[in-house]
């Protein structure tokens, strides 16, 4: 069995108000981007950790996606994802109640019937929405 990891991490200062966010990626793709703890409510431009998982959710659909229709049937179309993270608030807090996947596809050798199962397979195979039902585990360290 082959084993990737991908890492990121996110340096956070100050309390739960004020203060500055930054995320980062292994990769160096993102590269200390600002973020806010609190939901946005408009007008403000950093993103935040919902926008960072709808941006994850759409990119891993559309890479299973792709591999569900094969590469003949994009050879000669394109198509579009976008993800939807809705936020509810609880008794306990801001939760993840729903995320919706939109997709819009150009793809002349495809067919309405096998594109719509290629997309249901893709919703359930893909990485992030198996992540959202896998085991976590964490380690904690408080440093002096």
């Amino acid at each position: 069995m082959r084993l990737v990891t991908r890492t990121a991490s996110v340096r956070w200062t100050a309390g739960v108000r004020g203060g500055a966010r930054t995320a980062a990626t292994g990769s160096g793709v993102l590269g200390r981007i600002p973020f806010l703890s609190a939901i946005p409510s408009g007008g403000n431009s950093n993103s935040n950790p919902a926008e960072l998982l709808a941006a994850a959710h759409a990119a891993s659909f559309s890479r299973a996606l792709a591999r569900e229709l094969g590469p003949t049937a994009l050879s000669a179309g394109d198509m579009v994802t976008s993800s939807s993270v809705t936020l509810e608030r609880l008794g306990a807090g801001w939760s993840i109640s729903n995320i919706h996947l939109s997709v819009a596809a150009r793809l002349p050798k495809v067919t309405q019937g096998r594109f719509i199962d290629a997309a249901v397979r893709a919703k359930t195979n893909c990485l992030v929405s198996q992540a959202l039902r896998a085991t976590i585990s964490i380690n904690a360290r408080l440093e002096s």
